[in-house]
């Protein structure tokens, strides 16, 4: 983890406990408060460590903002490999229901990454993380697809891959969007397995 746009890469462990903390803490301001509490004042605080100490590594809000980004992207990522992992060895009912449940209830846990994502505190290096992210996501459900032997392993399904992706993302996003509309959850399932049962398959 390269904890975004830091001032000073952590290399020993007790620099990257420290910096570690101030992200928590970070986080539980934000989903208590919203990004109007990532302040530096705020931030080391509730961490419990200097100013100065939180300007070694985090210098603005905006630093904060994307380091907190970086982990709960990676939060993501880790989730799609490991489902990708468990695709290779497992047969699945219903691979689209599992995948749209376990991403929506990663959101439904994480008050912090709500209030980043649906608040005002992207910055242009959070989208552009963004961007990578959401293909990376979409390479996993590529490989969930395939190794279910749902999806062939080439260029048209990797396509279908990703539309289903980013049509996914976005209304997972609205269903938790303010006052939250789960309704819609179960609609996006039925709209992915009939767009991607159309796909050729193996």
């Amino acid at each position: 983890m390269t904890y975004g746009r830091v001032r000073r890469v952590p290399r020993q462990a007790r620099s990257r406990d420290k910096v570690a903390k101030v992200l928590a803490a970070a986080d539980r301001l934000l989903g208590a408060e919203g990004v109007e509490a990532l302040t530096t004042t705020r931030v080391a605080a509730e961490a419990g460590v200097s100013v100065g100490t939180l300007y070694q590594y985090l210098p603005d809000r905006d630093a904060i903002a994307e380091a907190l980004a970086e982990v709960y992207l990676t939060r993501l990522e880790e989730l799609m490999n490991s489902f990708a992992e468990r695709a290779a060895r497992e047969t699945w009912t219903d691979p689209v229901g599992l995948l749209v449940d376990a991403f929506a209830g990663l959101y439904r846990a994480e008050p912090g990454f709500r209030a980043l994502w649906f608040g005002r505190g992207l910055t242009h290096g959070t989208r552009e993380a963004d961007l990578a992210h959401k293909r990376v996501m979409a390479t996993g459900v590529h490989r969930i697809l395939v190794a279910q032997q749902l999806l062939r392993d080439d260029y048209a399904a990797a396509v279908a891959c990703r539309t289903a992706f980013l049509a996914a993302d976005a209304v997972i996003q609205e269903a938790f969007r303010g006052d939250g509309n789960p309704e819609l959850l179960e609609p996006v399932k039925a709209m992915l397995r009939a767009y991607l049962g159309q796909q050729p398959r193996p």
